[in-house]
C-alpha cells in the first residue's frame, strides 16, 4: 500500500532554516507530481510547492519562492523541503501529496491521489 510518511518538523525561530522529508513507499513514483502543502492553525490548507519526481523540475507558491527548495532523492524514495529564512507566518502543518496527472495550478488537496499526515513547524518570533 503507497504511504507517504513527513518528518524534519520541529520548533525553530524566525529567520532559521528546517529541512523536511517525505519517503514514499508501496509503489513507483517516478511518474508523479509530488506536492508540498500547508496549513496555518484557523487558515485553509494551501500550496506551496511541487517537483515533477522524473525529471526534478519544481514549482513554487509566491509566497515561498526564493526562501524553500523542493528536491529528491531517487536511492531514498524521499522529497525534501528546505525552508530557510523562516517567518513566523510559516508556522503550519506540513504535508506531503502525490499526484499521477499533470501539474495542477492550483493543485487541490483532496484531488491528490495519495496524501501524508503532515508535520509540524512552528517559528517563533
Amino acid at each position: 500500500q503507497a504511504q507517504l510518511v513527513e518528518s524534519g518538523g520541529g520548533l525553530v525561530q524566525a529567520g532559521d532554516s528546517l529541512r523536511l522529508a517525505c519517503v514514499a513507499s508501496g509503489r513507483t513514483f517516478s511518474g508523479y507530481f509530488m506536492y508540498w502543502f500547508r496549513q496555518a492553525p484557523g487558515k485553509e490548507r494551501e500550496f506551496v510547492g511541487a517537483i515533477r519526481w522524473s525529471s526534478g523540475n519544481t514549482y513554487y507558491a509566491d509566497s515561498v519562492k526564493g526562501r524553500f527548495t523542493i528536491s529528491r532523492d531517487n536511492a531514498k524514495n524521499t522529497v525534501y523541503l528546505q525552508m530557510s529564512s523562516l517567518k513566523p507566518e510559516d508556522t503550519a502543518v506540513y504535508y506531503c501529496a502525490a499526484d499521477s496527472g499533470s501539474l495542477r495550478v492550483p493543485p487541490s488537496w483532496y484531488g491528490m491521489d495519495y496524501r501524508g499526515k503532515g508535520t509540524l513547524v512552528t517559528v517563533s518570533s
